[in-house]
Parts: structure tokens; C-alpha cells; sequence
């Protein structure tokens, strides 16, 4: 039995309608094997209803929209009240823990279930003290935390809390996974352990304004494309989801 195992998850789901479609689209009749919802926007509950018996994690987000976490210091947040991406740094951890916890809650509201996994949009849990809070909501849930490095992985085994082993993918000005780079760095993959392949596939938004735009939609035809299939079965890859983390004991 192979001892390497791929999730291909799919990020911001609930961020946008299109983007929600796109993703939808792509799990449905492509090869992506998860995705992540926010859960505090205005179209989360729209795309949590249409993404039923699908695997989803929860997209934790720190830099846009309202916090869910009723008593978040008002000190730390935009003008309107809302969550400014370069404040993240100064949140506490149990500031985060709290909004996670937050987070979490409203992800089994919409959804009636627990999410398999949490990541955090712009992954800003790069800064230690996100990664504590959220580390220690997820132990507690028992929700395995996408590590993006060694370093980050390291943190998370030390606290108990279950993690991929290795992570790839990236956002840039240009499309990320066109159908060539997919299949050259599926045949680069590391031989062994849980990998997680993180995409963005979408139709360009409808009601947020997101520099990757257009980019989702050369993501989205990369990931229905017949051949991303056959490459993955070439390889003996079947992309499954994170449950194939073990909880946090």
C-alpha cells in the first residue's frame, strides 16, 4: 500500500458566489477532493447549503468581513468593525483562540457537521501568535490545522494538534495551476506522507472585488481538465480528504 496520500483542497469557499460555483464545479466534476468555507460572509450560508455531502474545512478568516466572537476587542478591528488583514499581528492568542472557537461554531450551524480540517485565509496564522489561538481551538475540537512549512508543522505536532506532512501551492499574478505546471509538480511530489495541494479554482467574483480574479478561472478548467484525472491515475493518486488525519489525542 502506497504510504503517500494527496488532499486537493480548494480554498475560499463562500467568499464569492461565482467563486463558490467554480469550486462547486470543480470537486463535482473535477479532481479537487476538499475545500474550505468562510463563514462569515454574506454568501457563506448560500454555499454551505449548495456544497452538501461535499468535505469541507473551515476557511478561517482574520482579514476581511465581521467577527463572529460577540466580545473581539473593537480596538483591533477597521473602522466599520471589521477584520483589517494587517492587524492580525497584534491579535492575542486568546483573541484568536475565541474567534476560532467562534468560527467553528457557525461552520456546524451552516453546515450540521464539523469541519475535517482548518486553514486560515491569507494564512495568516504564519504569525505565532494566530497559530497558538488557533492551534489551541483546533486541539480542542479535534480538527487537524494545514502547516504551510516544517517550522509550522513542528509547532502543531508540539501541541497536539494533527497536520499534513508536506503543502503545496501558491496564488501569483498569473495563474497558479495551469494544467502544465499540474502535472509536472504532481510527478515532483514527495514520495511519501499526507500532502496537501492547496488551489483557488472559481468563475471571476461576482460581488468581491480579489486580485485573483481571472486567475480562478484558468485554475477551475486546469482542475475539470480530463487529463488532471488521468495524470492522477498515471501516478496511482486518488485525492481524498482529510480525514485521513488521525484527531488530536
Amino acid at each position: 500500500m502506497s504510504t503517500r496520500t494527496l488532499v486537493i483542497n480548494a480554498d475560499d469557499l463562500g467568499h464569492d458566489p461565482a467563486i463558490t460555483r467554480g469550486i462547486l464545479k470543480a470537486m463535482r466534476e473535477g479532481v479537487v477532493s476538499s475545500a474550505s468555507l468562510m463563514v462569515n460572509t454574506p454568501y457563506s450560508e448560500a454555499a454551505a447549503q449548495e456544497s452538501g455531502g461535499l468535505s469541507l474545512g473551515l476557511h478561517l478568516d482574520l482579514a476581511r468581513g465581521q467577527p463572529l466572537w460577540s466580545e473581539f476587542p473593537r480596538e483591533s478591528l477597521g473602522a466599520q468593525g471589521q477584520f483589517t488583514e494587517g492587524r492580525a499581528a497584534g491579535l492575542t492568542a486568546d483573541v484568536v483562540e475565541a474567534e476560532t472557537r467562534a468560527q467553528l461554531e457557525r461552520f456546524t450551524q451552516l453546515t450540521g457537521r464539523a469541519p475535517k480540517h482548518i486553514d486560515v485565509h491569507r494564512h495568516l496564522h504564519l504569525h505565532a501568535n494566530v497559530l497558538e489561538g488557533v492551534a489551541k481551538a483546533a486541539k480542542d475540537a479535534k480538527v487537524p490545522v494545514r502547516a504551510l512549512d516544517s517550522i509550522m508543522r513542528h509547532a502543531l505536532k508540539k501541541l497536539g494538534v494533527p497536520t499534513n506532512t508536506h503543502f503545496v501551492g501558491d496564488t501569483s499574478d498569473d495563474p497558479y495551476w495551469t494544467l502544465e505546471r499540474l502535472e509536472a509538480e504532481l510527478v515532483a511530489l514527495p514520495s511519501e506522507g499526507i500532502i496537501e495541494l492547496m488551489c483557488h479554482p472559481g468563475y471571476r467574483p461576482e460581488k468581491v472585488k480579489s486580485s485573483y480574479a481571472a486567475q480562478r478561472e484558468v485554475e477551475l478548467a486546469t482542475f475539470v481538465d480530463p487529463k488532471a484525472k488521468e495524470a492522477l491515475s498515471r501516478l496511482g493518486l486518488t485525492p481524498v480528504d482529510f480525514g485521513v488525519l488521525a484527531p488530536a489525542s
